[in-house]
């Protein structure tokens, strides 16, 4: 993996609070949409550029896609994707999101969200 397609991807918002919300473990959509609060239309773009650049991994699971960092991540993704952890743990909305997570956790079995 490629340092500089690593910072374009880390170069936007959403993506860091994404990849950040993924270091908790695997989510779909509906997930970040709560979480985030943003429209499934924005999060779905941006998991696709990240998928487009192996930054995340994607498993069809019925009719969700759920979505989790890769199973191999080169080193320099893992120290860059360590450093966004401690970069955020201060961060009021990159707090707020994981908090947010925190609340749906019964919910975040993967694809749970397809039962309710």
């Amino acid at each position: 993996m490629d340092i500089v397609q690593i910072y374009e991807c880390l170069c936007d918002r959403t993506r860091l609070r994404i990849l950040h919300l993924l270091a908790q473990g695997p989510l779909c959509v509906c997930h970040f949409q709560s979480v985030l609060r943003e429209p499934q239309v924005k999060i779905s773009k941006h998991l696709a550029y990240l998928k487009a650049r192996d930054m995340v991994e994607v498993e069809r699971r019925g009719t969700w896609m759920v979505y989790s960092l890769p199973a191999k991540t080169p080193p320099e993704l893992s120290a860059n994707l360590a450093c966004l952890q401690d970069c955020v743990r201060e961060v009021p909305e990159f707090r707020g999101d994981l908090a947010r997570l925190r609340k749906l956790a019964p919910k975040v079995e993967p694809c749970a969200c397809a039962k309710s």
